[in-house]
């Protein structure tokens, strides 16, 4: 076994990497607090491995080693770990101590060294949040070693240096701390971490030994480097050499740190010339639209843009100019729906939220997607429908209801009656009820509203009521005694979907309603059952004791060698004279406990299948409220859970009890109400599913019917091929009421007729009809038939099966009804594949004759950064709007004291909150939002959505928005745009470049939509945006534009370039309007037309399209690339030698003659884009180039040489450079040595010899670049 040797120091932040590292080691070192053993040299932490006794030393080696972070990562992923845990360890974690060690009192620093270093501090952090971000970590979309390394390398400065304001400023990477550290195994090594709330000295901690205080300081003459060396000297035991001269040299490079601080200090004292002022950098503002436009009138566009992006400015008034214009409807631009359309039709309704509802980011992520279809479609010149809708939700609503009438009046629904409640509903619904489309709104989706359908609105409950009848009068539906899911608080039925599975390890007391003590779950008691007539007994064990009073045999199987012998044998029941037979049945596991099991048809979904195989009894225990029936004293009139100890208790004292112990297990607990489920025999409606389960499985094997992703067929065929009938009875008083009558004949020659014989029943769309349809039925004048109808409504789901088409007005004949049923598409969420899904498909084929759509998309389901599902008593449920709008903390604590959680869940919500989002959620606005949400849609099942990384969207915006500005600017006021489309044959490298990656994004956008491929349209578009128009072209055409104004002769390559940007702008716009409606628009509405009928929006103007955007160039492309390259190399050399401001001469050593040309070609692009003072292309390597310059590889084409005499001072870099060369050589020297041992290669593990490998060649690399650039500069001197 490996032992791990680390400090005991609470705040010896690399002992703590290692602990934590060891957190994700598949198998966790033995862990000591005390000096690596006798004979092996090395300070802590350190790692001595059982296999061959070899020990690691140097946290970044050890967690490496300990943490299956690293993984089986790519060469590019091991890199960049490397790169991060190299900066922390020398960049990060000197810089943190010589701010922090001060105020423990490790050190003593003056105080204007300190200020430097919390300076230096804060700069280097400024860049790390820069980084953090648009990321949620480091290095890939999960933790990794890299996020360990550094959080804790920032660990004692957040402890002890960062203040709130401090940490206001950085809030990405205050974000991404408070991540890393709520982590689990972060959790369990660190504790609860308090933040600092300002900065002062800190007294004496917990004793690094029981020597003395660990901030104390320490012998004289100690520094920062000896805690870096974990305070060895505290434990009292003797050093090594080897520890020793570690020690020194980290002391060494500590106090070099501080004396270039002091250097840097005595600079600034120095006086200086005058500097112009820099302004200060804006944080993105909030700005406001204050321009009167009443509600539907077309915003104001004439006013100039805002200097920046501001959500509320851009969102403001273009929503109800849309819906006014009827933008949204099919009708749009078209004399009539019905009128043949070459380009097709696209249909979609929404999957209709519940009425009760708000939104959330589930929601928002349907509404995104399905928007962007939409737009999509529309713009490609389809017909397009996308039906909104709101389902009535049957058991959310009326528990609503009777919450509020009781809080506000004290009255259940009883008290009122059936008809006075609805009334009540309605009331509520017609206050409340339009929530939810305002917030769709708000999300900017497209819906045709004057199409918006309520589910109890009469065109859709008169189609719920002709499907019922429809499908009663063939038999489909039924009426059957079975097993349902009960709940005893609501009094009613209630759906799979509307059981929570709980998991439970083992004992555990769960609250249930009614109940004041909380009841006992997750035992399994083991008691025995008497054989009639003699001593012997059989052995068996239940979860849920209180049920064995329904028990009606025990059951074993055939095969079963140890009950052989009492066939034909009867059991005992103990508390009444009930004698049960032992079956035998193939269904029991004889490996499972005694091999014996209890059966109870009437209260367990298996034990059922077992009683009508054995025509057992079944004998109901619980009535609908949990009270105990058809038991004998003194358990009758008992509540179930209090007779689960009464039973227990009978069964000791009758000496059958055996044994109680824990036991794993699910416990159903209705999601409405929190009761536990109770299976319980009831008479209902059932729908035969199995005819319609099998169409609707050979529609998707035989491709009449496509599920994307393909991953969810198994499941799919899974619940088609084994489909158990549909119980659609609710025992609710809110909604759909079964249109079936019970028939009661008045006629002394017909019996009475009993619930269960379907000839009693009838259905009728009025009682008159049924009353006729029953006369008929048992040839009797309608006067002798006496009706009642079902007390019972139907399954919510029942009236969302027919949704797609009983919106159309079905069963009657409508023209919406011929042109959009059978519909395109179906989005929706793949958690409700089979509730809604599949029933909607069988539902249609059987009632329709037709598949209700082509095509099903299943995006993923959203849960939060940490992977957790969406939970209010987590508190990182998020409401859409506020991560539009911003909301503080405090904002978000609000929002739990209107939730119905408990006082300790709300704490523990406030808690997560608080973890999550410190600052509160900063005003991202919609698009930023849309635009999140479909970058993360990559058709994987679960969607890990970091509220805060939107807000790099929402920059993306304000980069969208500068763009836009100086391009109007650079276009000038008497631009006209050409009126097509098409290239002049005038354009410049630069132009041709742009316009090949403009139909380049056009292509992998129309492909993308076409496979839902929402990551590859935002990064297509992203990129084209961000990296190719922005950072490569405008830069590049800057100069053409500027010097147009002073040299006639290049006006016309200025006209060509200002039409290619107009191109750019108008399609790339175009291009993004279906994901980023908002700010399209606004800025789209700036830009000149081409034509004076162009389409008044651009969400009614034509999508880009390849046919049209046909000037893709491979060979323009990798000219460019070969252009960039040259470009990156240049400023890399620049960053390398310093050279930000000063410009350099370039000379590029070309190969060839055909790539001098292409230099040529791309002079002033190269020139512009590297900063350069000028560019000089040269041929072959012996060609003229002046001494003094730096020289890098650009290709096998080109090297760069970059002429930095006379710029900087070669004799300073020249020292630090060879510094530089002999510390590379020191380690190179001492890792060949340890890889040259004879035993190396036996005894250090593969993992290790792998990455001493790359330690030793990217020393050599730096090595080789050291000695170039002293050999460049000893040239210059």
């Amino acid at each position: 076994m490996d032992t791990l040797y680390v400090s005991p120091h609470p705040d010896d932040f690399r002992s703590l990497l290692v602990l934590i590292a060891a957190e994700y080691c598949p198998s966790r070192p033995r862990i000591l607090t005390s000096e690596p053993p006798e004979g092996h040299s090395g300070s802590r932490p350190a790692l001595l491995l059982g296999s061959n006794g070899t020990l690691l030393t140097g946290a970044s080696a050890v967690s490496w080693y300990l943490s299956s972070l690293a993984g089986e990562s790519d060469a590019k992923t091991v890199s960049q770990l490397w790169q991060w845990l190299s900066f922390a360890e020398n960049e990060l974690a000197p810089v943190s101590c010589a701010v922090v060690f001060p105020l423990l009192g490790v050190t003593g620093v003056g105080k204007q060294v300190h200020q430097s270093s919390r300076l230096e501090l804060k700069r280097i952090l400024g860049i790390l949040d820069q980084t953090l971000q648009p990321r949620t970590f480091l290095v890939g979309e999960t933790i990794s070693l890299a996020d360990v390394a550094l959080s804790m390398a920032v660990l004692l400065p957040f402890k002890y240096a960062l203040e709130p304001s401090d940490r206001q400023s950085l809030i990405n990477l205050t974000r991404w701390f408070v991540t890393c550290i709520n982590q689990p195994q972060f959790a369990k090594v660190l504790g609860k971490i308090r933040f600092c709330e300002k900065m002062v000295p800190v007294l004496s901690k917990t004793s690094l030994a029981s020597s003395g205080p660990p901030h104390a300081p320490l012998a004289n003459g100690t520094t920062a480097s000896d805690m870096l060396a974990n305070d060895t000297a505290a434990s009292g035991k003797p050093k090594t050499e080897a520890q020793l001269k570690k020690e020194a040299k980290k002391k060494e490079k500590m106090e070099k740190f501080q004396q270039k601080k002091e250097l840097e200090e005595k600079k600034k004292q120095q006086p200086q010339t005058e500097k112009k002022a820099k302004p200060e950098k804006k944080e993105l503002g909030v700005i406001t639209y204050n321009i009167p436009t009443p509600a539907g009138e077309k915003k104001d566009v004439a006013s100039p843009l805002p200097d920046s992006y501001s959500p509320q400015y851009v969102e403001a008034a273009w929503y109800p100019w849309w819906e006014k214009q009827g933008f949204f409807k099919p009708e749009y631009g078209r004399k009539s729906i019905s009128e043949p359309n070459p380009r097709g039709m696209f249909m979609m309704c929404i999957p209709p939220p519940n009425v009760t509802g708000s939104l959330h980011l589930g929601h928002a992520l349907t509404n995104a997607i399905q928007d962007c279809l939409t737009r999509w479609h529309r713009m490609m010149g389809e017909i397009t429908l996308w039906n909104p809708g709101c389902d009535h939700a049957g058991i959310a609503t009326q528990v609503v209801v009777e919450k509020k009438l009781m809080r506000e009046h004290s009255l259940s629904r009883h008290d009122l009656g059936r008809e006075n409640f609805i009334q009540e509903v309605w009331k509520w619904k017609n206050e409340k009820g339009d929530r939810i489309y305002h917030q769709l709104k708000k999300l900017g989706s497209s819906l045709d509203w004057d199409r918006a359908c309520f589910t109890m609105d009469p065109k859709l409950s008169y189609a719920v009521q002709e499907a019922f009848i429809r499908l009663h009068d063939d038999g489909v539906i039924y009426r059957s005694k079975r097993l349902v899911n009960w709940s005893c608080t609501l009094n009613s039925a209630i759906s799979d979907i509307e059981v929570d599975k709980k998991e439970l390890t083992g004992r555990t007391l769960l609250p249930v309603p009614g109940y004041k003590e909380k009841v006992e779950f997750g035992v399994l008691v083991t008691f025995a059952y008497k054989i009639e007539g003699s001593d012997e007994e059989v052995i068996v064990a239940t979860t849920r004791i209180e049920t064995m009073l329904g028990d009606t045999a025990v059951a074993v199987h055939p095969s079963d060698t140890r009950y052989q012998h009492l066939k034909g044998k009867m059991v005992v029941h103990p508390f009444c004279d009930r004698k049960m037979p032992i079956v035998y049945d193939e269904f029991v596991d004889m490996s499972f406990g005694t091999g014996a099991v209890k059966i109870t048809p009437a209260h367990d979904h298996n034990d059922y299948d077992v009683g009508v195989r054995h025509k057992l009894d079944f004998i109901n225990i619980f009535d609908e409220n949990g009270y105990l029936i058809n038991v004998p004293a003194p358990f009758l009139g008992m509540k179930r859970f209090d007779a689960r100890k009464a039973v227990l208790q009978a069964l000791k004292d009758k000496g059958q009890f055996k044994e109680i112990k824990d036991n794993p297990m699910v416990v159903p607990v209705c999601s409405r109400s929190k009761d536990i489920v109770e299976p319980l025999l009831k008479p209902q409606w059932y729908v035969d599913c199995s005819d319609m389960g099998r169409q609707a499985a050979d529609a998707v094997r035989e491709g009449r019917l496509k599920i994307i992703p393909d991953h969810h067929l198994k499941t799919w065929f899974n619940w088609m091929d084994n489909i158990r009938d549909w119980c659609i009875s609710r025992q609710l008083w809110w909604g759909h009421r079964i249109p079936a009558y019970f028939i009661t004949v008045n006629d002394p020659s017909v019996q009475l007729g009993e619930d269960m014989d379907g000839r009693y029943w009838v259905s009728g769309r009025t009682e008159d009809e049924a009353k006729a349809k029953a006369a008929k039925r048992f040839g009797v004048p309608p006067e002798r038939i006496t009706l009642r109808q079902d007390e019972d409504v139907l399954d919510t789901w029942f009236s969302s099966g027919i949704f797609p088409f009983s919106i159309f007005g079905w069963p009657n004949e409508s023209e919406d009804l011929n042109v959009f049923y059978p519909g395109t598409l179906l989005e929706t969420g793949h958690d409700i594949l089979f509730f809604w899904v599949a029933r909607m498909v069988m539902m249609g084929i059987k009632l329709m004759g037709k598949l209700p759509f082509k095509e099903v998309y299943l995006h993923a389901v959203v849960r939060d950064a940490h992977g957790r599902k969406m939970s209010k008593s987590l508190g990182n449920v998020i409401d859409p709007l506020d991560v539009i709008t911003g909301i503080s903390l405090e904002g978000l604590h609000a929002q739990l004291l209107d939730s119905n959680l408990d006082p300790v869940e709300i704490e523990k919500a406030k808690q997560g909150q608080k973890s999550d989002y410190p600052s509160g959620i900063p005003e991202c606005g919609t698009d930023a939002l849309r635009f999140a949400l479909c970058a993360y849609t990559s058709q994987g099942r679960d969607i890990n959505l970091d509220v805060n990384r939107i807000l790099g969207y929402r920059h993306f915006c304000n980069k969208l928005w500068n763009a836009v500005k100086f391009a109007m600017k650079a276009l000038g006021e008497k631009f006209v745009p050409a009126a097509k489309t098409q290239l002049s044959g005038q354009e410049s490298v630069s132009d041709r470049w742009i316009l090949s990656r403009l139909c380049a994004a056009v292509g992998l956008c129309g492909t993308g939509f076409q496979a839902y491929d929402f990551p590859g349209i935002t990064t297509a578009i992203y990129n084209f945006w961000l990296y190719e128009l922005c950072d490569v072209y405008l830069e590049s055409v800057k100069p053409v534009l500027s010097q147009a104004d002073r040299d006639d002769a290049l006006q016309t390559e200025a006209d060509v370039c200002r039409q290619t940007l107009y191109t750019c702008l108008e399609v790339g716009l175009r291009l993004l309007s279906p994901i980023m409606p908002f700010v399209t628009e606004e800025l789209f509405q700036r830009l000149p037309r081409r034509q004076q009928d162009s389409p008044p929006s651009i969400s009614v103007t034509s999508y880009p399209e390849t046919s049209e955007f046909c000037w893709h160039s491979e060979e323009v492309d990798q000219q460019m690339e070969f252009v960039m390259t040259v470009v990156r190399t240049i400023r890399s050399l620049r960053a390398d030698y310093n050279l930000t401001k000063m410009r350099a001469e370039c000379y590029l050593q070309c190969i060839d003659s055909d790539t001098v040309a292409l230099v040529e070609q791309h002079k002033l692009q190269i020139q512009t884009l590297s900063y350069s003072q000028s560019v000089h292309a040269v041929v072959g390597p012996g060609a003229a180039v002046p001494e003094g310059c730096a020289i890098a590889i650009a290709s096998d084409r080109c090297t760069v040489h970059l002429l930095l005499k006379g710029l900087i001072d070669t004799e300073k870099e020249v020292a630090k450079l060879t510094v530089k060369q002999g510390e590379l050589e020191k380690q190179m020297c001492k890792l060949k040595e340890k890889m040259e041992k004879s035993d190396y290669k036996e005894k250090v593990p593969a993992k290790v010899q792998e990455q001493d490998s790359e330690k030793l060649r990217q020393s050599q690399t730096e090595l080789l670049k050291v000695k170039e650039a002293i050999g460049n500069f000893r040239r210059m001197m």
